[in-house]
Formats: structure tokens, sequence, C-alpha cells
């Protein structure tokens, strides 16, 4: 490995936002209950409003994007497929630590492009890089999760 750019790709713990919640109880309890109160994260609404339009300017978000996302969401099955992957997510997370003593131990270059507004990757996550990375280069951009 030659370097590392991160896009909103976080490796820190203080990187996830309150809005981790429903997604963490589920870690913790799969229950069917705490399945069902992660569906909403997959709603059109979410999608486009949360993941596309939160923290960004809507003048410089082309709709394409989040339409399209919305189309694949819609067809069958597909949410109880996203439902396993937000389970599983829980496994990058478990990895946090492996990935901060590779940081530590070869120093690879790191670019982190953050967007300021992101209301799940917050921008503590792109700044902890530099606890383990003194040099890394990380610029937090005036824009949400997606940005244009």
């Amino acid at each position: 490995m030659t370097a590392i750019i991160s896009q909103n790709g976080n490796a820190y713990l203080e990187g996830l936002s309150d809005a981790w919640g429903p997604w963490q109880n589920y870690w913790r309890e799969p229950t069917i209950e705490h399945r069902e109160a992660c569906r909403q994260s997959l709603s059109p609404e979410a999608i486009r409003d949360w993941q596309y339009l939160h923290g960004a300017d809507p003048s410089r978000v082309s709709p394409d994007g989040y339409t399209l996302d919305i189309a694949y969401m819609a067809r069958p099955g597909v949410d109880e497929i996203q439902l396993d992957l937000i389970l599983d997510y829980q496994s990058n997370v478990a990895l946090y630590p492996s990935f901060q003593a590779y940081f530590r131990k070869k120093q690879p270059p790191l670019l982190a492009a953050w967007g300021k507004n992101d209301p799940a990757f917050i921008p503590a996550g792109a700044l902890a890089y530099r606890r383990d990375l003194p040099s890394a280069e990380v610029h937090l951009l005036d824009t949400g999760h997606f940005r244009p």
C-alpha cells in the first residue's frame, strides 16, 4: 500500500454520530424490534434527506444519486439485505483497533476528505486519523455525507 484516501471512511469510534444509536442497539441485541428500528434509515426520505441533502447545498445536489438509490431500495428483498448489512457493520467497528495499529506501525500517507456536516460520520472521525498518523492531510468540506 502506498497511500490511503478516505472519503468519510471512518476508523475511529469518535467518528460515529448519535444517529448510530439504533444501529448500535441492533448490534448489541439483534432482536426483531431493533432490526425494525433500523428500517427507517432505508426510507426514501432518509435516503434523500439524510444521506444526500443534510448539510449540503441542495442546489448543488443532483437528484440522480438519491433517485437511483431509492429505486434500488424499492426492489423486493433489498431492504432485508440492507438490514443484514447494517447488522454486519459491527464487524467493521470491531476492526477499528486493528486499522489504528496498522496506521501507527506503517505510517501510510493519508488524505481524508470529509463532509463537515455529515450526519453519520462526524468530523471527529476524520481528525482522529491525526492521532495515529500525525502527517495525515484532513480536509473538512462544507457539505454532508454524499457531497456534490
